[in-house]
């Protein structure tokens, strides 16, 4: 197991340097920099002229290193990241993109992960209810809330529901984890119920494409394995029918599942962050969509590089986590 996951992770290494070769070069293709943001900053709201203003621009860019070539540029950000840990300082947020992160990232891993925990959950029991009784008017039903999960885009989902909740429903604190009523009172139940009443959205919106997933591959291999050998083998037995798929049906029919595990887990990140940035909640969506506008590229950077790291760890954990299931695997498929 250990020399298993010291691979992975050695493995790991090289594609992750070469995601952000490709992330750095592609966030700096487009045309433009933060010089030019400070440019129409002096000039809309300041009333600088165009030519004091792009002189103003170009001096910020010099201090900076702005203008020097995206190879050095690249070299500076990831040699500061591999020697002290240091991502480089956001020029948007005048803070180290460190700071920022640390600000947005663990509420966006913890939202992540209670949608990701929610769809396993309740996508594996509604697959298990769907393969069980297939066919049925139950089966249909879940087949169509699948469908509808796997197809519907996320970020209309989440402007229907925005649009409903102000315009329908009157709601006018949206963007926020927390009525203004609760800002810096301690943890309580009280806070808690008001936590959920806020991100209920982005919870519901993530977890029910995650679920249609997991329900539409849990009802596929379910009933791949109801028709295997041993499965008959065990009802010959006069076992009960509970006690066939429970015991034996739906433990072999999770490996596959947990293996897709790997992907789902970036999935759920990537429904927070476009849910997110409908809503305008401070974690990380918002800031990699406002980094990107205003051309403040290590905050970009940084971000899709953790994003990509997380894609690595969610493949590596689905990876031990089959390992320790499936005694095949620990042997190499030697397993009788």
């Amino acid at each position: 197991m250990l020399r298993f996951l010291v691979i992975r992770v050695l493995g790991a290494i090289p594609l992750l340097f070469l995601l952000s070769v490709v992330t750095f070069a592609i966030i700096q293709a487009p045309p433009g920099d933060y010089g030019d943001y400070i440019r129409s900053m002096l000039m809309n709201q300041g009333g600088v002229p165009a030519e004091q203003a792009e002189a103003q621009a170009e001096v910020y860019r010099e201090a900076n290193g702005l203008n020097d070539p995206l190879v050095v540029q690249y070299f500076r950000w990831i040699t500061g990241i591999v020697t002290r840990f240091d991502f480089g300082h956001s020029l948007y947020y005048n803070k180290p993109v460190g700071q920022v992160v640390s600000e947005r990232l663990p509420a966006t891993i913890l939202l992540a992960l209670t949608c990701h925990i929610l769809a396993s959950v309740l996508g594996i029991g509604l697959g298990i209810i769907a393969a069980t009784r297939q066919y049925s008017w139950a089966d249909t039903l879940l087949g169509i809330i699948s469908f509808m999960g796997m197809t519907i885009p996320r970020f209309l989902l989440a402007i229907i529901i925005l649009y409903v909740l102000v315009f329908r429903l009157g709601v006018n604190e949206i963007g926020s984890f927390n009525s203004a009523y609760w800002g810096g009172q301690p943890w309580g139940w009280g806070r808690f119920v008001d936590l959920i009443a806020h991100i209920w959205p982005v919870i519901f919106i993530a977890t029910f494409g995650g679920l249609a997933y997991n329900m539409r591959v849990m009802r596929a291999n379910l009933l791949d394995v109801l028709n295997s050998q041993y499965v008959e083998t065990a009802r010959a037995k006069g076992l009960p029918e509970g006690a066939v798929i429970m015991k034996h049906a739906v433990p072999n029919a999770l490996h596959p599942l947990v293996a897709y595990q790997g992907v789902v887990l970036p999935y759920m990140l990537t429904g927070e962050i476009e849910v997110a940035i409908v809503f305008g909640l401070a974690t990380v969506g918002p800031a990699i969509v406002g980094s990107m506008g205003v051309g403040d590229v290590y905050v970009t950077a940084t971000f899709m590089l953790v994003l990509a790291t997380t894609l690595i760890i969610g493949n590596i954990i689905a990876d031990l986590l089959l390992v320790a299931l499936d005694p095949r695997v620990r042997l190499g498929g030697n397993a009788e």
